[in-house]
């Protein structure tokens, strides 16, 4: 028998304590796995963060091509800033390497720098509704981005979780 030494890395974007409770994860398998819980928040809630791993794809992107160093311009950075990236940082690498193909000189300028701007999110305000319609679109949004976690969207919108409560049950939002 040969012993062997292991850690097991565990990444998931649902609260599994929560899932437990709602008997959707093994109890069991829960308490083998939690050790050193490590929550790491989202790219886009994470500042500055944006511009120092941009900097550095940047350098790792011209090194590996044998390109001469690039900047971003500070309306770049401030393009950057400005964007949720939903893929988090493997979307933030994959914007910058195309920004630095697509800049001619030296720094990169907002222009060449794409972003998917086709999400439901950004294209929430090209319509004309009334409030309670924007209201129902933006809880029915986070219900569907956070599995239906009620009280989770209620965290993150601020509202009593009885007003997505009274939602549901008029059938306004789909908790499915």
């Amino acid at each position: 028998m040969i012993g062997i030494n292991a850690r097991i890395i565990v990444a998931t974007h649902r609260n599994l304590l929560q899932e437990v409770q709602n008997k959707t994860f093994r109890e069991d398998l829960y308490y083998r796995l939690a050790g050193l819980p490590i929550h790491l928040p989202p790219l886009r809630e994470r500042g500055n963060d944006i511009l120092v791993l941009a900097k550095h794809f940047m350098d790792l992107f011209c090194k590996e091509n044998n390109l001469a160093k690039k900047t971003l311009s500070q309306e770049a950075q401030q393009k950057l800033l400005a964007y949720p990236f939903p893929g988090n940082v493997r979307e933030l690498r994959s914007v910058i390497e195309l920004s630095v193909v697509m800049a001619d000189d030296e720094t990169v300028l907002p222009e060449h720098i794409t972003l998917n701007t086709s999400s439901s999110v950004s294209g929430l305000l090209n319509t004309e509704k009334t409030l309670k319609e924007y209201e129902i679109g933006i809880i029915q949004h986070y219900l569907d981005k956070y599995d239906k976690d009620v009280l989770l969207v209620a965290r993150k919108l601020d509202v009593g979780k009885s007003t997505i409560y009274r939602m549901i049950q008029a059938g306004e939002v789909s908790n499915k």
